[in-house]
């Protein structure tokens, strides 16, 4: 099974919000998933931002492929630091 990092769409009509969740690759972009792990909001200023830290790196150890927004998401907020941090402690 493939398992993808990637965007929820929610929110309303020109109005959205995304949840970063786990998910089947072959899952609808707005279906069933696995975990959700964090929030991102393009329409405040500055952009939100909230990663749950240890369900990201857990699931990124466990092989999960993010997306390339949620790749950018989680550079600009260090998620692969940590993940390094990590593996360098074990």
């Amino acid at each position: 099974m493939a398992v993808k990092i990637r965007l929820r769409r929610m929110g309303a009509k020109k109005n959205p919000f995304y949840r970063i969740i786990v998910a089947d690759s072959r899952s609808p972009r707005d279906g069933r998933f696995i975990e959700e792990i964090g929030y991102y909001n393009p329409l405040t200023e500055p952009k939100t931002v909230k990663i749950d830290d240890e369900k990201a790196i857990k699931w990124l150890a466990n092989g999960a492929k993010p997306t390339d927004v949620v790749d950018r998401l989680f550079r600009e907020n260090g998620i692969y630091e940590k993940v390094k941090e990590a593996d360098s402690e074990e």
